[in-house]
């Protein structure tokens, strides 16, 4: 068949990987790179250059199964990382880290009877929240949740939300109506109930772009960058493309790996399923710093973590976060590099190295209730949709729906790319 792919994050390389193989592919990208959030940057250090990551930068050995095989069938080689959170206001009158040392960086938290309770909910979050597991559309809110458990403001406002708006980078206020199950079953699948038995973080060698070239490199050529498709017109024996700078093409099937927003304004006719699943989840806009100002981080060193939350005495409307890159990537390098999201205002300009925008979909119960639905969607009129957003929103997520979109096609009793993969 000859199908067209719309977008090169991790589901559109996904699929565009498979169906290669065994198909006439075309893939459209809209950017002038190749990756989506998957993008790394070169940067001149003393030490020599140094690949950061400025999107995409972990992933771990027990909720990435498809990530990681995916890279075991490339060769794409990947060390261990560090995973630490910190909370911090920025002037040093309270921050702490979740590791043994950062806790209690700042001595007088000792005698805060506010940041003891808080610390005491901590621990009973943990074992309460395992019970919403499963309870998706019959669970409440995350903030009504909270409230009626009793937790105190201290644990709400300084620990739990700050930590979920970092996870998803989304704004905290968004948390109050977050999705609780949702919340507890990715907590729960992640061991962050416990402080045994977690899993193992990793990055990838050479910054995560290293596996984009190598999955690409066979098939590089299809790829169309600088090509923004326009419209998706679906007719009953073909699917006609249009996208800039390129001639209106048809298509016996289309892969749609775009953010959920983008695919629904993409199409000429939606129809109703298509207009309520893919508008249950919209995406928010986040700016991100690549800089070297130490002066987002904590006051005290033993708080530095590798995932750093602000709280702004005026909050924004989205997640503030810094990340030590150092840390996460294990960079060899003595100069320090941070990336920031949001917070553009706070870094001293002569220390700004690149700035990005990167998209995060904005989960609901809505939204939840939406993913439930995509067999309504996926595999009609020619159509397929992949992306993160089916399921939590990350990597993994984004290989496991570009395989999902694999077998859709093969469903048509043609031998299926992933089976085949699988068994080579």
């Amino acid at each position: 068949m000859k199908i067209a792919i719309i977008g090169t994050g991790i589901s559109g390389l996904v699929a565009a990987h498979h169906l290669q193989r065994h198909h006439d592919v075309t893939v459209y990208e809209a950017a002038a790179r190749v990756g989506g959030h998957t993008h790394t940057v070169a940067v001149d250090d003393p030490a020599g250059d140094q690949a950061v990551d400025t999107g995409f930068i972990v992933f771990n050995d027990r909720n990435y199964p498809s990530f990681e095989a995916l890279l075991g069938e490339l060769g794409v080689a990947t060390k261990p990382s560090h995973m630490s959170f910190s909370v911090s206001d920025g002037r040093g009158r309270f921050e702490f880290s979740g590791t043994p040392w950062g806790l209690f960086a700042r001595p007088a938290h000792l005698l805060s009877p506010p940041f003891i309770r808080m610390l005491r909910d901590w621990r009973r979050f943990n074992r309460l929240a395992p019970g919403l597991v499963g309870m998706n559309g019959t669970a409440p809110s995350l903030g009504v949740w909270l409230e009626r458990e009793g937790f105190s403001r201290h644990f709400i406002d300084r620990l739990i939300v700050p930590q979920a708006s970092a996870v998803w980078s989304a704004d905290p206020d968004q948390m109050w109506s977050f999705p609780a199950s949702f919340m507890a079953e990715f907590f729960d699948n992640h061991g962050m109930y416990s402080l045994r038995d977690r899993p193992r973080w990793r990055t990838v060698v050479g910054g995560s772009q290293s596996y984009v070239e190598a999955v690409t490199a066979p098939w590089r050529h299809r790829i169309r960058t600088a090509a923004p498709v326009r419209r998706i017109e679906r007719l009953p024996e073909e699917v006609r493309i249009e996208a800039e700078g390129c001639e209106t093409e048809s298509f016996d099937r289309v892969v749609v790996a775009t953010h959920s927003d983008q695919a629904l304004r993409l199409l000429a006719d939606p129809s109703g399923a298509e207009r309520e699943v893919l508008g249950a989840i919209p995406y928010q806009a986040n700016d991100a710093v690549l800089h070297t100002d130490a002066s987002l981080m904590p006051r005290r060193r033993a708080a530095w973590s590798s995932w750093n939350f602000h709280l702004t005495q005026a909050p924004p409307a989205r997640t503030t976060v810094t990340y030590w890159m150092n840390h996460l990537q294990r960079l060899p390098a003595e100069r320090q590099y941070f990336l920031t999201l949001n917070r553009d205002d706070a870094i001293d300009p002569e220390k700004v190295l690149r700035r990005f925008s990167y998209d995060h979909p904005v989960y609901t119960a809505e939204g939840v209730a939406a993913q439930a639905r995509r067999a309504e969607v996926s595999g009609v009129r020619r159509t397929h949709y992949c992306g993160a957003y089916w399921g939590w929103g990350f990597h993994e997520d984004g290989v496991v729906s570009g395989l999902k979109v694999c077998e859709e096609i093969a469903a048509a009793g043609e031998p299926s790319p992933v089976e085949e993969a699988l068994a080579a």
